[in-house]
């Protein structure tokens, strides 16, 4: 191990041979997203224990022209949740907007959308359904491409698999 530079590291990146192994083999492969194959690289030349390059923080970052803060959070999260975290996207706890129909309001919205329209009207736009849903206090707010889609996708739903 001589000629590595030596610094006290939190996350000391040690990777077993079959983890090794893995990462080695996902490397070769290539076919994996951008960021992916940057956090297999990093670990890879992190590695500290005797198959492992043990590269320094600002060797990874000149290297592969990235981050303190890329480095710093693959090592962290290696050390914290394993190897798996790091090679797998965190899914959404929650959805980046809160949805505005859940199945009540959906309900609603349909059956107003089959009844009787408005006076003065031959049928339901999406305006009118707009405006409509606001003015019952249905929903608080809604656009017409949002009320289209939840309309589409409740009829959508109510049409029969063909047995084909």
């Amino acid at each position: 191990m001589a000629g590595r530079e030596v610094s006290v590291k939190r996350y000391v990146v040690r990777l077993s041979a079959d983890e090794r192994e893995r990462l080695e083999g996902l490397r070769r492969t290539g076919t994996m997203p951008a960021r992916r194959l940057l956090k297999v690289q990093i670990l890879l030349k992190a590695d500290v224990s005797e198959a492992g390059d043990g590269w320094s923080d600002s060797q990874i970052m000149k290297a592969f022209d990235t981050t303190d803060t890329m480095v710093y959070t693959v090592r962290k999260q290696l050390v914290e949740e394993g190897l798996d975290a790091v090679l797998s996207r965190k899914r959404r706890e929650t959805p980046p907007t809160p949805r505005i129909f859940d199945g009540e309001t959906q309900a609603k919205l349909i059956a107003l959308a089959c009844s009787a329209p408005p006076p003065g009207f031959a049928r339901w736009t999406l305006r009118l359904l707009e405006e409509k849903v606001v003015e019952l206090e249905i929903v608080d707010r809604a656009s017409d491409s949002t009320i289209g889609r939840v309309l589409k996708k409740a009829s959508s739903s109510r049409i029969p698999k063909s047995a084909g």
